[in-house]
This record gives C-alpha cells, structure tokens and sequence, in this order.
C-alpha cells in the first residue's frame, strides 16, 4: 500500500528513513476521511478543503497535503524546499505535509505510485455510456483478475489520481472512466494513469456548450486513443463514424465492436424484455454465441460489446466474459420503484443528453402499460440545443402515451412532440418540478409506467420521493 515515504518521495524525490507509515486511503471529503487516511486540501469554488483539515484528523486521518502554515496546530513536514525532509522522532498521527500546491501535488504523487504498480490499467470516454461501461468491464476482468475501479465522477484531474493512490499492489486491472470538458484534459490523464486499454463509447453532443462542436469533442476525446502504447488495443465504436475514424489516430491494435458485420466483434438479433434484460447473438471471428444478459434497453448492447471487448483484448476466454456480463448488474444509475398509486417509476435523473434520453425513451416503449415521459430540460448542449431537444420530442411522440415537459428548453420537446402527432391533450408543459409533481399525483394509477429524466440541474431527482410519499 501506498505509504508515506513514496509521497515525500514522489514530491521531494528523495526517500527518507523511518517513514513506513502505511497510508490507508486517500480522501478530499473530510465526511469520508478514515483512520490512518491522507487528506488532500483542495480549495473549490464553495468551501476550501484546509478549512476542513480538523475535522480530517478528528475523524482518524493521519496525514494531510496543505498549502498553508498549520504549525501551530499540527506537527508539520516542509516539502517545498527540495531540501531532504528532516523526520521527527515520533511522527503523530495528525501530521500536514506543506506544498506549494496540493492539487499538483496529489497529481505527481498519483503519476509516481502508478509508475511503481504492476498494473493494466483499461480508460474509459465517450458522450454517453462511460460509467455503465466501466462498471461492465470492471466486472468481466474480475472474472480473473483483482480489479479495482474509480467510484462515482472520480473521472476529472482530481477524482482521477484520488482513485490511483487508493490502487494497491494487489490489484492487476484499473478501470478508469475519464472525463472531457477542454482539449487536453484526456491526455492529461493519460500522463498520470498510462492505460494499455482504451474504450471510446460514441460521440454526442453532451457538454457541446464548453466543448464545442461534436468534431471538437471527438479530438478530445480522441486523445486517449492517441496515448495507447503500440502493444496497447484501442476499443472503439464502428456505428459511430467519429469514433470509427480514431482508428487512424492510433499506434495501437484497434479492435472495432458494433451493429455492424464489419465490425470485429458484432452483435445482431437483439431482443429487449424490458426489465428482464436483452437477448442478442454475439459475433467474433468465427464464433457465435446467443446471450441473455440483465441491462436495462436494446442500447444495452452495446454495453455489453464493449466489455466483451475489453476481455477479448486482455485474454479472457469466454466462460469468464459471459459470466462477467451475466452478473445481475442492470443499470447503475437507474432506479425502478413502485409509487404510491402502484405506477412503475423509471428514475433515471443522474443527468440527460439526447443520446441517453432517446435510450430511455426506447426502455419505456419495451413495457407494459400506459406510458407517461417525464422529461426536463437538457443542459450544456450549447449549439445543439434545439436539434438535440427536437429529436427527443420526435422520439416521445413515437414511444409515450403521456408527455409532461419541465422548464423552459423542454418546451422544444412539447412543440416536437405535437408535431410529430402527439395529441394535443397528451401533452403538458410544466415550469418545475413541484409543478410536475403535483400534476403527476393525480394522474397516475397501477397500470402506468412513468420514466423521468433530465439534467442533474434541474432536480428532477425530487419528483420520485414525492411520488412514493403518502400525502
């Protein structure tokens, strides 16, 4: 395990003596912090994390990265000089490494200790899939090897090196899912966590507004492809031709998955039961195999190629793929409830971008009962702002019996909804939440299956638990 000679090391380069201390867990949460844990103090927009160093200590951390002078407070370790680290005696267990920056700090430490792991380390990107995908592979590779993978959004510059300091030498796999935002930032990454393994999902036009164009995206997102070694294999998406097209970007082997028959590994016959699974045939080379797997969707399946993929490319045979993708994991990031009034609840309000809600649309079309389409607006589309909420409208008019809209952009779902046929009287436009809730509480009953979906910004996440609520 990590300890605390590899970070002086790491910041200092310089190992010192009589400092073994084995450093249970990295944190930036003092809520999660742990006994034995390192806390990195980094300031944030709202709260700054050195406000929050105390209560670290207080609840079992014993060391924390600092940029501040908290001497009097704490037995404190200087390592901005570059000088050789002077260790106490008796080291307590509440103990501040001093840095100029603790941010980069933690990034350099994180580039050190991944560089002393025997690893295979497997990136994840794209619009639209990254965390089911990353949590499908993580689970074929388990199948064979200690696995270990970054929790929630640890997929940014901060949450990315948090998740290797916690790598121990016990793992064998990492699987990392990585954001994009600006061009560079994948690359970045790559730096620090040097994937032998990369998946791209597809291309969409999720976070447009900071990104740019879907081609401005696909450059970023693109750079992890581009920082795969020559023995490395590039997993990348065949239907999506800007993902298809990385292929020439690559110094890697590329294995493409897909709908496609030219695809190398492609999947046809595919079959949605609903909250049952998918039924598909698999194709590689000159096998085919006929699975059922439990995901949520006929988009599933595309899921389940790329972790097929990732086994096939790490020499897993197929009884450990196949028992990986039949696990029971269905869809982390929806929930499937009851309501009060005995309606099947689709929550799926972690976030939306038109890909993922036309992808839950095609869930509810798969179910029984009436079916009621709860969607809010979709956030940071930037230039592909009305295309992007038409599309869903048009797809609502195909899939739903009941449309009720909330917020202003959603509106362009209501009008395209309309015009694609919809009934007039099937269709309500809502300005919030509260309202959409008020109004869902006297129409629903037993037979109905209600999917909600929208951006994490507009706190759709609310209407569930006033729906299971009694009055």
């Amino acid at each position: 395990m990590l300890t605390l000679a590899d970070v002086i090391e790491a910041l200092d380069r310089q190992r010192p003596q009589h400092a073994e201390h084995i450093i249970t867990q990295a944190v930036i949460d003092s809520r999660v912090a742990i006994p034995g844990c390192l806390f990195i103090a980094l300031p944030g927009e709202r709260v700054d994390g050195h406000d929050y160093v105390g209560h670290a200590f207080a609840q079992g951390a014993s060391f924390a990265l600092v940029n501040r002078d908290f001497s009097g407070q704490y037995q404190q370790l200087d390592l901005r000089a570059g000088q050789p680290v002077d260790l106490p005696a008796g080291l307590d267990q509440a103990v501040c490494l001093r840095v100029d920056d603790p941010l980069a700090a933690l990034q350099q430490t994180a580039r050190f200790w991944r560089a002393r792991l025997d690893v295979v380390v497997i990136g994840i990107t794209g619009s639209v899939g990254k965390s089911t995908t990353k949590e499908m592979v993580a689970e074929v590779l388990s199948r064979r090897y200690p696995t270990h993978r970054n929790e929630g959004n640890y997929n940014n510059e901060i949450g990315l090196p948090v998740t290797i300091l916690n790598l121990t030498e016990g793992h064998r796999r990492a699987v990392l899912e990585m954001g994009f935002y600006v061009p560079g930032e994948i690359r970045f990454l790559c730096e620090i966590a040097r994937p032998k393994i990369g998946v791209v999902t597809n291309i969409g036009t999720v976070h447009a507004e900071r990104a740019g164009s879907q081609e401005e995206i696909a450059r970023g997102k693109g750079e992890l492809v581009e920082s795969l070694p020559p023995e490395g294999v590039a997993v990348l998406n065949f239907d999506d031709p800007l993902v298809r097209d990385m292929a020439a970007r690559a110094q890697a082997q590329v294995l493409f998955y897909g709908l496609d028959p030219e695809a190398d590994l492609w999947a046809d016959q595919i079959e949605g039961l609903g909250l049952d699974g998918i039924r598909f045939r698999l194709h590689y080379r000159n096998e085919t195999l006929h699975l059922r797997v439990p995901m949520l969707g006929r988009h599933s399946v595309h899921t389940a190629l790329r972790a097929a993929a990732v086994g096939l490319a790490d020499g897993l045979d197929w009884a450990e793929i196949v028992s990986g993708l039949r696990t029971g994991h269905m869809q982390i990031r929806l929930m499937v409830v009851r309501s009060r009034h005995g309606a099947l609840l689709l929550d799926d309000t972690y976030n939306a971008s038109p890909q993922s809600t036309m992808a839950a649309l095609n869930l509810l079309e798969e179910l029984d009962g009436r079916k009621i389409a709860v969607l809010g607006d979709m956030l940071e589309l930037g230039q592909y702002e009305r295309q992007g909420h038409e599309m869903v409208g048009f797809r609502a008019a195909e899939t739903a019996d009941v449309l009720i809209t909330v917020g202003e952009r959603a509106r362009i779902i209501a009008q395209a909804a309309l015009e694609a046929g919809l009934p007039e009287e099937s269709v309500t436009e809502t300005a919030d939440t509260a309202e959409a809730t008020q109004l869902l509480s006297g129409l629903i009953g037993p037979q109905d299956v209600v999917l909600i979906k929208g951006s994490r910004g507009m706190r759709m996440d609310t209407i569930l638990p006033a729906l299971e609520r009694e009055p």
